[in-house]
């Protein structure tokens, strides 16, 4: 069967498709509605009083953070809140809309942004149950504006302010970091050269069997930082010791969720942990999350920049963002391919034994 275009035409069936259906170890440990609170909620009020003690305090409360999940939740970010409301209201307008207008943007193909089901990624070997639009908005000359929707009306001009907003706050979030690290405040966002801005949407919609699949799979985000906007329904899990547990991280209503990536790992010589997460999906409520992604120019050179005494790089040589990139989703596939096959393989043997 070929894999479905959009998720509305499967919303009336009671069971998945084989597309999505995942291994058992794969599959979900915890509820997405059992909520944990082990990812800390940091307000950044007073952040901008460098002299004072509670720019020092926020700093402390986002190491410890990072060192021990490389996530976290912020309050009191100073992005409006009547944007952060419009950008979700027209994400959930635009997914609402007939599977024709959606799949006018459709961006299978290797197109740069716009509209699909599951993944953009060439060679997964099971589908996510999620629909995605998807727009790059930084560097602006970079911009392809054929790719933004233009239903609903309005979204141009939301998204990009909201774009601007975000980019503001990763920034100033990473000066924090670069501080931590004993840096010049603007020592991150140098290393990143002229830094990139991906906007993913993800739309989870109501799953008949959630059980056996994902919303979006176990993974770490290649990039320097990741703000996240979720709504209050649940979905996001995390782990830290390989997979072993899971929580599932409480939604924080206005708070934007801190995921640290690959890029920021290495850029601290594994000192601030790369955020091992996935989201879940259930059979009651649809979800919504927005993931603004802040990673590198594609030359940048990814290499530890502040090696504590005693410590030794944990890269071998410096490389660009763009050959970390490759090395990483050409793991990712492999081991999606090694798998496949080793299951494909398991169901020769188990079916040449019920032939004889």
């Amino acid at each position: 069967m070929a894999p479905p275009r959009t998720l509305t035409a499967l919303l009336e069936e009671k069971t998945l498709q084989e597309s999505f259906i995942r291994d058992e170890d794969e599959r979900p440990k915890v509820a997405y509605n059992q909520f944990s609170d082990a990812i800390p909620v940091i307000s950044l009020a007073g952040i901008e009083d460098v002299e004072g003690r509670r720019r020092a305090e926020i700093c402390k409360q986002i190491v410890e953070a990072c060192e021990g999940w490389g996530i976290f939740q912020v309050v009191d970010h100073g992005v409006d809140a009547m944007l952060v409301a419009e950008m979700t209201r027209l994400s959930s307008d635009f997914f609402a809309l007939p599977p024709e207008e959606k799949l006018r943007f459709d961006m299978s193909g290797g197109k740069k942004g716009g509209f699909i089901v599951s993944s953009h990624l060439q060679g997964e070997a099971v589908q996510d149950w999620r629909e995605i639009v998807t727009y790059f908005s930084y560097p602006k000359r970079g911009r392809d504006y054929s790719r933004w929707p233009d239903k609903p009306e309005g979204w141009t001009a939301v998204t990009m302010a909201y774009s601007e907003k975000l980019m503001d706050l990763a920034c100033k979030l990473l000066e924090v970091l670069s501080e931590a690290m004993g840096m010049e405040k603007e020592g991150l966002t140098k290393a990143c050269v002229d830094m990139d801005q991906k906007v993913v949407i993800n739309y989870y919609p109501k799953c008949p069997q959630p059980d056996l699949t994902l919303g979006l799979k176990r993974h770490t985000d290649p990039g320097t930082i990741t703000l996240l906007l979720q709504d209050q329904v649940g979905g996001l899990q995390a782990t830290r010791d390989n997979g072993k547990t899971w929580i599932t991280v409480q939604p924080v209503e206005g708070a934007f969720v801190v995921n640290l990536g690959d890029h920021g790992h290495y850029l601290s010589n594994g000192r601030f942990k790369n955020a091992d997460h996935q989201a879940v999906v259930n059979s009651n409520r649809s979800r919504l999350s927005i993931a603004t992604f802040q990673n590198p120019a594609p030359d940048a050179v990814v290499y530890p920049l502040k090696v504590r005494e005693g410590e030794k790089p944990i890269m071998e040589e410096p490389i660009t963002f763009a050959e970390m990139y490759r090395r990483k989703m050409s793991k990712d596939i492999e081991l999606a391919k090694l798998k496949k096959l080793a299951k494909e393989r398991e169901q020769g043997v188990v079916n040449t034994g019920l032939a004889e």
